[in-house]
């Protein structure tokens, strides 16, 4: 695990060194109408669908929803979605439920593309588009290079869709500031987390993507029951559980939604929680550090591989294989 989140910027740069496919892709979409966008996907390709979403929601202003994929298998739903994205994210592309809801939807003639890491795996056929990841064999369980790779060309399809300079030119960065989030010492989290059972993981707008992504490591790595919730959501039922001593770690990258993030973690604190706030140099509340990109919509992407470097020393550090989860496979085919 460890050294594939390492090998990230390899793993970006190579998607950056020919980006034909995203173009071309992009410049279709960018050409006719689209008034909705689907995603579909499972586990950490279901947080990088949200970090799409998020994207192509506040920067394009497309509503893109997250597709059930029973509707379209189980119950095979008459979907209308003539003309309209469904874009699916694997790393083995192997799922039945995903290879049979986007065989449906190209049937019903939405526009069908898979980011898929395994060259030539069943979704990547079943779809009319295919933009490989790139991120090289992934042995351990536990996603990281194929997850940040989803975000990566995530971003360069909405930068070619709007034709965004500032933030194309910020992906040609982007392998160098993965190099610095990657050499980040996050070892207070591994000090703080090594003995909890349960906590809360929280971001807003994009940075939700990978507050997901991390409580499902936290689950999945450490055997910690983590939850992540929006900072505007878990101020309403979640707050329950917060008490004296609850351990949370609050995402704070920069953006419009860091304000309200800094707040609740002060305010949690004031309540007695045991809060980590991962937060640019210059949030003076900070306690773990995140490298802002050329473009704070990048901020994310990095702030996640600093997370997995510490995950995988959290792991460690709890007694567990961070490689061999117990009960998991690598490679989950659902139905």
């Amino acid at each position: 695990m460890l050294n594939e989140a390492l090998a990230c910027p390899e793993a970006v740069a190579a998607q950056l060194a020919d980006t034909a496919r995203v173009e071309a892709l992009a410049t279709t979409l960018a050409a006719g109408p689209r008034h909705v966008a689907l995603t579909v996907a499972r586990g950490s390709s279901d947080h990088a669908a949200s970090y799409f979403a998020s994207l192509v929601m506040s920067r394009i202003g497309l509503p893109v929803a997250s597709l059930p994929m029973s509707v379209a298998t189980l119950q095979q739903a008459p979907l209308r979605v003539q003309g309209q994205l469904a874009l699916a994210f694997s790393q083995s592309g192997k799922s039945p439920d995903l290879v049979g809801t986007m065989t449906a939807l190209r049937e019903a003639g939405a526009l069908t593309v898979a980011a898929v890491n395994v060259d030539g795996s069943p979704l990547a056929r079943a779809c009319e588009w295919q933009l490989p990841l790139l991120a090289g064999p992934e042995i351990s369980v536990a996603a990281t290079k194929s997850y940040i790779a989803m975000l990566s060309l995530s971003a360069q399809l909405v930068a070619f869709w709007q034709r965004d300079p500032e933030l194309l030119g910020a992906l040609r960065a982007l392998p160098d500031t993965l190099q610095r989030a990657g050499a980040l010492d996050w070892s207070a989290a591994i000090d703080e987390l090594r003995d909890i059972e349960r906590m809360i993981v929280i971001g807003r707008g994009l940075g939700l993507a990978i507050a997901q992504e991390a409580a499902l490591k936290l689950k999945e790595t450490s055997g910690i029951q983590a939850e992540a919730f929006s900072s505007a959501e878990v101020r309403h039922g979640p707050m329950e559980l917060i008490d004296r001593d609850y351990p949370l770690l609050v995402f704070a990258p920069r953006g419009p939604e860091q304000a309200g993030l800094i707040q609740l973690a002060h305010d949690m604190r004031e309540r007695g929680a045991r809060v980590l706030l991962a937060a640019p140099s210059d949030v003076s509340e900070a306690t773990l550090p995140l490298v802002p990109a050329n473009h704070a919509a990048l901020d994310p992407v990095a702030a996640i591989l600093s997370f997995y470097v510490m995950a995988a020393g959290l792991a460690a550090a709890r007694g567990r294989d961070p490689d061999a989860p117990r009960h998991l496979n690598k490679v989950t085919e659902t139905h």
